[in-house]
């Protein structure tokens, strides 16, 4: 037999097997189109996230090509995208504020650790642990996100200048005072009022940029999906600032860039700092992978392709080594930018390349122009992207099909703006394996019926099932473990018990119970025990053979006798009646 693991390095070029010659066109067309969403997008998700604007653009370029090259996938897209920009944006609080230098620092140290995990993740095969993380975890957890960042985004399209004195102002500091003591909080709510106190003093300017960015890019969306409308709202409102001078009636603009491409560097952060950016970087890392994994399994399924999930860890992991030495955001996956390349026809990783060379250029040649792109419009553009996290459909959907799965999305949704995204990771996870354990501790079990004409068996409820006539078939669906134990050892003593009429065979359906652990061995042993001094015999049915092993280390085996295992219940019931003497 060989080894359980066997150590691969990853295929570089395996996402540009599918480009050629013929259809580069195609794939050139597809990378402007990339890189036209992606320089909107990027700054504002540096923004989101409390950095440099130039900061997003440089994601799109050296860790763009990077993802590009090591990916195995053909059409998932590397980049920043709005829940980690939030997480990120969310994990800085902690360590420097807005405009301090040293937040650039943690930040690009934030994506060598996130690194450091993909590498662990991949060089481990962890990816399954994303599973861990349901469905409804995800939904809240994201929607919780998806809030905060587009109230945040509303605040920017105001444009309000800060204004003192106000009573809502000082309500507002002594709740963030209060909130700062007692849970540590992120202070949502605080960013809440400080919304509606900044409303009386908004800039008519800003608001009219803001909206007007928003809605040229629904309006682009709805009736010509494949047109760029995020840049096709930047530029509109670019020119209109600058042809009339808005800059110079309140209207906040982006500012000179640094022109040129991006340089080495290496974080200048306390080597004690980085355990401290620990739970941020896992946090991102799981959502990344959870999103990533999902969207690669997608478009495989999709385009009958095969991608290995391991080389994706450590795809990311090389593109967010890239992203913290050349001063870049953390870099994830984007559902969006992704399904904008698939519907323009990309068939490989080609126009990412394409893409990180066209914003070279504009970093090249045109911050100039950059400088006057209004912020509000850059938030009208964020607020409508992260308009796609808010999913109030799922939530629905999660209501309808079930309330247990909805109330863990909503607790993790409230936990992300009271608590913060890392601490929401945290309960959410815990809610999860709650109801995990729930569940896992009331499985499905039933009484078997013999049909009339025997030859079948229907299933009863437990406390419906009629009264036996001297054999009972019971059949537990799950494996039999501490926290099930319990229901296994009531049921089977009340169904023997309580009956009318006496019980010689009692029959244990274990197709189901393909492991049993030393609670549930405990459990079962005292099942046979009762059943001894009952009189009943007992017999097995159905059982695989790594179970019937576990019987016999258990020397539970010895007590039920290997003469009463059955492969089905047909052949128990059979046995039954010879032994009885019944027709």
């Amino acid at each position: 037999m060989g080894p359980a693991h066997k150590f691969q390095w990853p295929t570089a070029f395996s996402g540009l097997q599918e480009f050629t010659w013929a259809n580069a066109p195609r794939e050139v067309m597809a990378g402007i189109t990339l890189a036209a969403m992606m320089i909107p997008l990027n700054i504002g998700y540096a923004q989101v996230a409390g950095l440099p604007p130039q900061v997003g653009l440089y994601a799109g370029i050296i860790p763009l090509v990077v993802f590009a090259l090591f990916t195995s996938s053909r059409h998932v897209v590397g980049s920043p995208d709005a829940p980690i920009a939030a997480l990120l944006g969310a994990t800085l609080i902690g360590f420097a504020p807005m405009d301090d230098l040293l937040r650039m620092q943690y930040a690009l140290a934030l994506a060598l650790m996130c690194s450091l995990l993909f590498f662990i993740f991949w060089f481990f095969r962890l990816g399954f642990i994303a599973n861990f993380l349901s469905r409804a975890v995800l939904i809240g957890f994201i929607t919780g996100l998806g809030i905060e960042v587009l109230t945040n985004q509303v605040r920017r399209i105001l444009g309000a200048s800060h204004v003192e004195g106000t009573g809502l102002e000082a309500i507002a500091q002594q709740l963030h005072d209060a909130m700062a003591t007692s849970v540590d909080t992120t202070g949502y709510f605080v960013e809440v009022i400080a919304l509606f106190e900044s409303i009386p003093h908004a800039n008519i300017y800003s608001v009219a940029i803001g909206l007007g960015a928003f809605v040229i890019v629904r309006l682009v969306k709805r009736y010509m999906p494949k047109v760029p409308g995020a840049l096709i709202a930047l530029v509109l409102m670019t020119v209109i600032v600058a042809v009339f001078g808005l800059d110079n009636k309140g209207v906040s603009v982006l500012g000179t860039l640094p022109s040129g491409l991006p340089s080495l560097t290496v974080p200048d952060v306390p080597a004690t700092d980085y355990l401290r950016l620990l739970p941020g970087a896992m946090a991102m890392v799981a959502i990344t992978l959870c999103e990533g994994l999902l969207l690669v399994r997608s478009y495989c399924r999709k385009h009958d392709y095969k991608a290995d999930g391991d080389q994706e860890l450590f795809a990311y992991g090389v593109a967010n080594v890239a992203s913290g030495i050349t001063g870049s955001l953390v870099m994830g996956s984007s559902a969006s930018r992704s399904a904008a390349m698939d519907d323009a026809g990309a068939r490989s990783q080609f126009p990412s390349l394409v893409a990180a060379g066209m914003i070279a250029l504009v970093l090249i040649l045109f911050t100039e122009e950059l400088a006057y792109l209004p912020t509000a419009a850059l938030a009208g553009v964020v607020a409508s992207a992260v308009l796609s996290l808010i999913e109030v459909g799922e939530l629905r959907e999660l209501w309808q099909m079930r309330r247990s799965e909805f109330w863990i999305a909503a607790v993790c949704l409230l936990s992300v703006l009271v608590f913060g995204p890392l601490r929401a990771v945290i309960i959410a996870f815990l809610l999860a394996t709650i109801d995990l354990l729930r569940r896992a501790s009331r499985p499905g079990t039933w009484v078997l019926q013999e049909a009339a004409d025997g030859s079948y068996f229907v299933p009863k409820e437990t406390d419906r099932a009629p009264e036996p006539s001297g054999i009972i078939i019971y059949r537990f669906g799950a494996p039999l473990y501490f926290a099930n134990a319990a229901l296994f050892e009531q049921e089977i003593e009340k169904l023997v018990t309580q009956a009318a009429t006496p019980v010689n065979w009692f029959v244990l359906d274990a197709e189901a119970m393909v492991d049993i652990d030393t609670t549930g061995a405990e459990a079962l042993h005292q099942v046979l025990t009762l059943l001894a001094s009952r009189g009943v015999t007992v017999a097995l049915s159905r059982t695989n053979q790594p179970t019937t092993d576990l019987l016999a280390r258990y020397h539970l085996l010895e007590l039920i006798g290997e003469n009463r295992l059955y492969p089905s219940n047909r052949h128990a019931v059979a046995a039954f009646r010879r032994e009885t003497g019944q027709a």
